[in-house]
């Protein structure tokens, strides 16, 4: 990501620098992200520098923004070992693994998990006939797909959407277990329940006077943001790309908000820049979804940005976001409502899940774990004394670190799908998501 957004991560420095961050490659499991098949060819944005912290509407940095044969089965049992010659079974490609039983490609894979989650309906042009091979696979959708179930894939092996959501959350919950270390009962932090020693309170009264801060900084910035249109017309090409446009300078806004409070937080100007950095690009969205929750209103089920930036989930929709992105935005912020948490605990949760060390490309995990112990414990021992007959309260917010993880990944679909429908993402928003053209 270029971070000159981010106005010199380093203490003392105010000069620009640019940081070139590997790609990381989706999941290969998740089938939107495999379009090898559709031959979809991408634009490229150029890299828009943004200068001082400061959000700017300039044009160069914003957006205009079955077979007869019978079925083959294959013995219970772990799959063979590959010796990295093998074709796949469907379109002759090369193979990756077992798949749904079958020996196969990832190509092929996605396109049979699609097909049958959307229980889609094809066509042959050719009665049926059509040969399938790498080339024809793309062309022939109902013999691809007869290929697929005559190779022997079988379509209860195929996971619903909700049940893969559900085994990520399971598989970042015990990650998280293993990464946030949980005061112990004997430990000085339960010995002296009464109050919080002094360093305690220092630290969160400056992430609270921080996060208020950056605030007011943000609000200063509504006057710049691209008008919504006052049009309706789901047609209008013009009115679309406002409200796109407005939405993605809405998170430009955000994401200098987080990156000012970050660099306020004690600790974090301690890590190197690249750690800094790394850990930046991965807790952004899941604070911006943190600081999304915090404006919802439950009365009217619209979320608030700036004071006066008001949005149902039909104005989310009308921006260009999907509704498998959307609904679960919205059911996040109702359960985040429900606990009723103040600004310390906020900018406690926050500080707890910028500082975490599984995240991808952080090199120094030891001292980043440090870092987080001393924030993990404050809001440990606050909890008790804030809400001292509700135990539960300190492992259901862990919890809440743990959802927004499961909602990063359904963003870095909806990312990926915006592409796809050719809006492109302004530079900053691009780098610090691992968006490359």
């Amino acid at each position: 990501m270029s971070f000159s957004a981010v106005n010199g991560l380093e203490a003392g420095k105010e000069d620009d620098k640019s940081v070139t961050e590997p790609v990381t490659e989706e999941s290969a499991d998740s089938a939107p992200h495999h379009v090898k098949e559709e031959e979809v060819e991408e634009g490229s944005d150029s890299v828009a520098t943004l200068h001082n912290g400061s959000f700017s509407t300039d044009p160069e940095y914003s957006l205009s923004i079955c077979g007869d044969e019978p079925m083959i089965k294959r013995k219970k049992g772990p799959a063979p070992k590959m010796l990295g010659n093998e074709v796949c079974s469907v379109c002759g490609d090369k193979a990756s693994g077992f798949h749904y039983n079958v020996l196969s490609c990832e190509g092929c894979k996605g396109f049979f998990r699609r097909s049958v989650i959307k229980n889609a309906q094809y066509t042959c042009k050719n009665s049926g006939k059509c040969e399938m091979d790498m080339y024809m696979r793309r062309k022939c959708q109902e013999c691809r797909l007869r290929k697929c179930r005559e190779a022997g894939m079988r379509e209860h092996c195929v996971l619903s959407e909700e049940q893969i959501r559900n085994k990520k959350q399971k598989k970042r919950e015990d990650d998280m277990a293993q990464t946030i270390v949980v005061p112990a009962e004997d430990s000085p932090v339960m010995v002296d329940i009464a109050r919080l020693t002094a360093e305690q309170e220092e630290m969160i009264q400056q992430l609270v006077a921080a996060q208020q801060q950056c605030n007011k900084r943000s609000f200063s910035d509504q006057p710049k943001v691209t008008p919504w249109p006052q049009s309706n017309d789901p047609h209008n090409r013009e009115t679309r790309q406002q409200r796109f446009a407005h939405f993605t300078e809405l998170a430009i806004i955000s994401v200098q908000e987080i990156v000012d409070f970050a660099k306020q937080i004690p600790g974090f100007l301690d890590l190197s820049r690249e750690d800094q950095i790394a850990l930046l690009k991965a807790s952004t969205i899941e604070i911006m979804l943190l600081e999304t929750a915090r404006r919802y209103n439950h009365e009217t089920e619209c979320i608030t940005f700036l004071k006066d930036f008001t949005y149902s989930k039909d104005d989310f929709a009308r921006a260009g976001l999907q509704f498998e992105f959307i609904n679960p935005i919205f059911e996040f912020s109702k359960g985040m409502r429900k606990l009723q948490l103040d600004d310390a605990e906020y900018a406690l949760l926050i500080a707890i899940n910028i500082f975490s060390a599984d995240r991808p490309n952080v090199q120094d995990h030891q001292l980043v774990e440090r870092l987080q112990q001393p924030y993990v414990e404050a809001l440990h021992s606050y909890l008790r004394i804030k809400r001292p007959k509700d135990h539960l309260m300190f492992p259901r917010m862990l919890m809440k670190l743990v959802s927004l993880r499961t909602l990063s990944s359904v963003h870095s679909e909806q990312v990926f799908a915006l592409r796809l429908q050719d809006k492109k993402l302004p530079p900053l928003l691009s780098e610090i998501w691992d968006v490359h053209e």
